[in-house]
Order: structure tokens, then C-alpha cells, then sequence
């Protein structure tokens, strides 16, 4: 039976491969084209798609390429501006540095040129010139001529050594504390290094031994007491507040402007010089420290002078600013009528100008301080308010000197004051 099967299935497979041969070639033939057919549309497909793929592969090589290209571009122009920058801040600060060495040594030369051949002229930023006491006598002809004198010391008039006509002021200093000179020279840089217009200047020095002498600029036109207590010489209402105004501001730099505050303990006119275009010029300031107490052997323990001290001083209280804004208020008081503020020759009421001045503005009758002058009343009246906020017997009541000055600006407006006490009528 296995062989019959057997037999079977193989005339069966002969069959189907003689049927296979014998199939229409034509269908054959056709068979094959339409596969090949179908092969070359698939290949054809598949071309474009890899020509178009390389295409965008290549256009977004392209465009990367671009944007790479500008981004290095802008990286490179970031890179040169930063250099030529450096360079130029560079080659600034090498030309700075050179003007600043330049102008140094120019300055240094000149100073020491000047030291040589004894002149004194003012030159920003260079310490006051140290003089030998031999030279100073040279200079003031054995200090042959005296032009001022006060509690500090007495002042004479001298000249340069090489410049007969250019003149100083040289202070012979009295009642000097015994510093030593190391300290003294600290104390006179610290003078010397305050400049301001309404400030007398300091030119030089000299420590030998016991001689201790500061030369100072001449001012041709005294101190503000030959203007204001001598008849024939008095300045209109105008020209001395601009005066007012000039030791306001003088005072407010020493206070508050300058490198090291000074409280200058002794404002009064005779330490207010005038220069040659009417400009107040403050002197002596900076001596408080080098003078012994008791300068004036009036009271114990108190540096200025009579009439000017603030009450503080009496009542050995903490001396401040305000000290020196108590004195500049009875010096205003004193510009303000051209008359001291003690006067014996006066009437009883008259004798202490500020309780005068009180009873003039207590009573409405401001006209009687300035005389015939004529002066517009609400101007005047402002003016006093001012001189006795200044000469309040409290001082923490007193406004400081930026406030004074401007008040006598008329920049802010200034509240009635209240009454004074005189402690000067009390001593």
C-alpha cells in the first residue's frame, strides 16, 4: 500500500513540472516584464527620494553653514572692539599717568625754585614753605613794623627776599602751647591744607626754638573793624551783607567743608581781613589747638575774646560749631549797626548791642539801629532775626552755619526767635 502511495505522489510531481514547462511563454514573458516593471518604479521611487534627501541634506548643510559662518562673524567683530577698547583705556590711563608725573615734578621744581629764591607765591596742593627765623628777619627788616596785634600774637609787615614789592603778613605766635615741633608742623599742614576764598591763606612758616612765626598773605585793606568802627570808611547796607555773607561761607568750609573740621573759637572783626576787592577773608583760623587757655586773661579756661565767647565757654560746658555761630551772630549784629558790641560811651540801654537790639525788635523800632540809612524794612527786620537766632544763650537752639547762610540768602524763611538771654550783663 506504501508503494502505491509512494508511486502515486511521484507521478503526481512529474506531472506538475511538465505542466510548469508547458506554460504559455507569452504569460511568462509577462510575468517577467511586470516585475521588472514594478522593480524600476520602486528604484526610480527610491532615487528621488535619495536625490531630494541629500538635496535638503545638502541645503540644511548649506544654511547651517551660513549661520556658523555669521555667528563667526559676529563673534570676530565682538572680539576686535573689545581689543581696540583696552587699547584705548589703555593707552588713556599711560597718558594720564605721564601728565600726572609731568605735572608733578613741574609743580616740585618749581617749588623748590621758588624756596631758593625766597618767594612765597601760592601754589595749590604744596605744603606751606619752612622759612629760618634769619630769613623772616630778612624779610620783615627785624620785624620792624607792626600791623596787628591780639591775643594770638603780633603780626608785621614784610616782603620776599628777591620781590620788594610783593608783601606778607608774618605772625610772631605768642602763648604757644609746649607741643612739640613734630606735633606744631602737624598742626600747620592741617592750616595749610585749607583753601577757600574767603579764607586768609597760609604761605609759610618757621619753628626755631622758642621763635615760632606763620606768614600769612597781606591784605592791603585792613580787617573788617577799621571799616565798620571808623566813620569815613563805613560800606553801605549792600556792600556788608555781601561782607555778612562772605564770613558765613568762610565759617561754613571751616565747619563742614574742609578735610578736618576747625571750630575757630575766636571770630570777631579784627580777625576778618579785607583784601583789595572788598572780599572778607577769615584769618587765624586753626590756632585754637596750638594756644594755651586763658589767652585774653580775662576768664580761666577760655579761648576768645571778650564780648565775642559764647556762654558755654563760661560754663565749662562742651565747646561745639556753635560756638563759632554765637560770635558770628554778634559780629553780624556789629555789621548790621557799624558799632562794637560793647560801648561805655553809649546810653545805659545802649551799652550791650544785644539787648538793645532786642528791645529795638520787641518794640517795632528796628529804624533806630541803622541810623539815617536808608534800608527796606522787611530786609533789615530778616537780617536781625537772623543775628539773634545766632546769639541764643542755648546752643543747641542756635542753627548751624549752612542754616545761617541761608538765611541770609533769604532761601528759607526764618520763625521769630525767641529772647536772648544776655549772659554778658550777668558777669
Amino acid at each position: 500500500m506504501t508503494g502505491v502511495l509512494r508511486g502515486v505522489s511521484v507521478a503526481l510531481t512529474c506531472f506538475a513540472f511538465r505542466v510548469i514547462r508547458n506554460l504559455d511563454v507569452d504569460v511568462f514573458q509577462d510575468l517577467q516584464m511586470l516585475t521588472k516593471a514594478s522593480g524600476l518604479q520602486v528604484a526610480k521611487e527610491i532615487s528621488q527620494q535619495k536625490v531630494a534627501k541629500i538635496r535638503v541634506e545638502e541645503a540644511t548643510e548649506s544654511s547651517t553653514d551660513r549661520i556658523f559662518a555669521t555667528r563667526k562673524g559676529k563673534k570676530d567683530i565682538i572680539i576686535i572692539i573689545i581689543i581696540i577698547g583696552c587699547l584705548f583705556v589703555f593707552s588713556l590711563t599711560v597718558v594720564v599717568a605721564i601728565f600726572g608725573m609731568v605735572n608733578h615734578r613741574y609743580r616740585v621744581l618749581l617749588y623748590r625754585r621758588n624756596s631758593h629764591n625766597g618767594n612765597t607765591e601760592y601754589l595749590e596742593d604744596v605744603a606751606p614753605r619752612s622759612y629760618s627765623y634769619a630769613e623772616l628777619e630778612r624779610m620783615t627788616d627785624g620785624f620792624r613794623e607792626e600791623i596787628g596785634r591780639g591775643s594770638s600774637g603780633t603780626v608785621y609787615k614784610g616782603t620776599m627776599l628777591n620781590d620788594g614789592e610783593k608783601f606778607v603778613a608774618a605772625k610772631r605766635l605768642q602763648n604757644v602751647l609746649s607741643t612739640s615741633e613734630r606735633e606744631f608742623r602737624t598742626e600747620i599742614k592741617v592750616i595749610g591744607r585749607v583753601h577757600h576764598r574767603n579764607l586768609l591763606r597760609l604761605l609759610g612758616y618757621s619753628i626755631d626754638g622758642p621763635h615760632k612765626v606763620l606768614v600769612y598773605e597781606y591784605m592791603s585793606s585792613g580787617s573788617l573793624a577799621d571799616i565798620l568802627f571808623t566813620p569815613e570808611k563805613q560800606l553801605n547796607w549792600v556792600e556788608r551783607m555781601g561782607i555778612a555773607r562772605d564770613i558765613a561761607r568762610g565759617i561754613l568750609y571751616l565747619h563742614d567743608e574742609c578735610e578736618a573740621q576747625i571750630i575757630h573759637c575766636d571770630i570777631k572783626p579784627q580777625n576778618i581781613l579785607m583784601d583789595e576787592n572788598g572780599c572778607a577773608r577769615i584769618s587765624d583760623f586753626g590756632l585754637a589747638k596750638l594756644m594755651k587757655a586763658d589767652q585774653t586773661k580775662t576768664f580761666t579756661g577760655i579761648r576768645g575774646t571778650r564780648g565775642y565767647v559764647a556762654p558755654e565757654w563760661h560754663r565749662k560746658l562742651p565747646v561745639t560749631v556753635k560756638a563759632d555761630v554765637y560770635s558770628f551772630g554778634v559780629v553780624l549784629l556789629e555789621i548790621i549797626c557799624c558799632r562794637k558790641n560793647l560801648d561805655q560811651s553809649l546810653l545805659e540801654d545802649q551799652v550791650i548791642l544785644e539787648d538793645w537790639v532786642y528791645q529795638c525788635f520787641e518794640g517795632g523800632e528796628l529804624g533806630r539801629l541803622v541810623g539815617v540809612e536808608e534800608v527796606e524794612p522787611k530786609q533789615l527786620e530778616r537780617i536781625i532775626k537772623v543775628a539773634l537766632w545766632c546769639i541764643l544763650d542755648e546752643p543747641s537752639l542756635r542753627p548751624s552755619m549752612k542754616k545761617v547762610l541761608l538765611m541770609l540768602e533769604g532761601t528759607v524763611d526764618i520763625p521769630t526767635p525767641p529772647n536772648p538771654t544776655s549772659f554778658i550783663s550777668t558777669i
